[in-house]
């Protein structure tokens, strides 16, 4: 999600049922505006977030230190007017510490539960791959059934509920990659690049006029979108109508990554529901209320590129996942 165009403000005329709740597409479009205030250059990794809230998905946002991964969380939910919540993912992290523990209470001489910092609308996971797999794993019942179990007893979370999780990708040492099983939780995947020049001057130009990113109030940040927007665009998008040409086309994508000699995993029928889901979302923001091949293209690399493991001869070649995606793409006739 590096290269696609970004949605058009103006809402077009109604066209099918998707193009229902204009307001509440306006209001999250106006999100991208707003989060620009704070964070600069960076406007891919809003859309990808706004896609993951819109179809209940969680996002991986992968950036070498320094690019704003967690300002963009943070200016987020402060443009929606959501809970927000982070955590330092450290060698040491429990999985209690995340999820919540039984607490004994002297006064009732029981236990009663205390929830973590999970129990919130949209949880930074910050350097997910510092802390070790049991802890990662913690999250698993989190991003798929939208509860905590504790001591037999299931506590559902807020909702909406979405987790942000973040990675270096370069630094490896004292690290714990994500296993493939959890990778194919998160919805999109998006890569954060280091700014080009002049994003980068205007980021050292707002600091030079005193721009705090600790406090976002002051950088005129204010919320412009609702939980009552996210829930009306999330309902308008499961009325995004799907072609019977543009499924096979999304399935037959799928297939083509199973099929690469260079490929050990492709991509698996979950991959292929979330494209469709993401595809449709991105339809829905740009006023459509059908899916287009272009759509399912933009959302491609964000949403499956995570969801493919290499063989280790290809790797030893060079191979790279992003260009086995491409090959796939363009392997598949585009339906007209």
């Amino acid at each position: 999600m590096t290269d696609y165009p970004a949605p058009t403000q103006t809402v077009p005329a109604q066209d099918g049922p998707a193009a229902a709740a204009p307001d509440a597409r306006a209001a999250l479009l106006a999100v991208r505006a707003e989060v620009a205030k704070a964070v600069v250059g960076q406007d891919a990794a809003v859309a990808g977030l706004l896609v993951a809230l819109l179809t209940g998905g969680h996002i991986l946002l992968e950036g070498v230190p320094g690019v704003a991964k967690t300002l963009l969380v943070r200016s987020l939910a402060a443009a929606l007017s959501v809970e927000t919540k982070r955590v330092q993912f450290t060698p040491d992290l429990m999985p209690g510490d995340l999820t919540g523990s039984l607490i004994y209470d002297a006064s009732t001489s029981d236990f009663t539960f205390r929830a973590g910092p999970v129990f919130t609308n949209l949880l930074l996971a910050d350097e997910i791959n510092r802390t070790p797999p049991k802890t990662q794993s913690a999250l698993l019942e989190a991003m798929e059934e939208r509860q905590v179990s504790v001591d037999g007893r299931a506590h559902p979370l807020p909702v909406p509920f979405m987790v942000a999780a973040t990675q270096n990708p370069v630094e490896y040492e004292g690290t714990y990659p994500l296993p493939e099983a959890q990778l194919d939780r998160f919805l999109l995947k998006v890569s954060l690049p280091v700014p080009p020049r002049d994003d980068e001057i205007a980021v050292l130009r707002r600091h030079a006029t005193g721009f705090d990113p600790r406090d976002l109030a002051a950088a005129g940040l204010r919320p412009v979108a609702s939980v009552d927007d996210l829930a009306a665009g999330a309902e308008a998008v499961r009325t995004v109508e799907i072609s019977e040409e543009v499924t096979a086309y999304i399935v037959d994508i799928a297939r083509a990554t199973r099929t690469s000699p260079s490929v050990a995993l492709g991509v698996s029928p979950r991959g292929a529901t979330a494209l469709m889901a993401t595809s449709r979302a991105w339809a829905w923001m740009n006023g459509r209320g059908y899916v287009t091949p272009d759509d399912v293209k933009a959302l491609a690399h964000a949403t499956l590129a995570h969801r493919l493991s290499l063989r280790p001869e290809a790797e030893l070649e060079g191979v790279s996942v992003g260009a086995v995606l491409h090959s796939a793409l363009g392997a598949v006739p585009v339906p007209r």
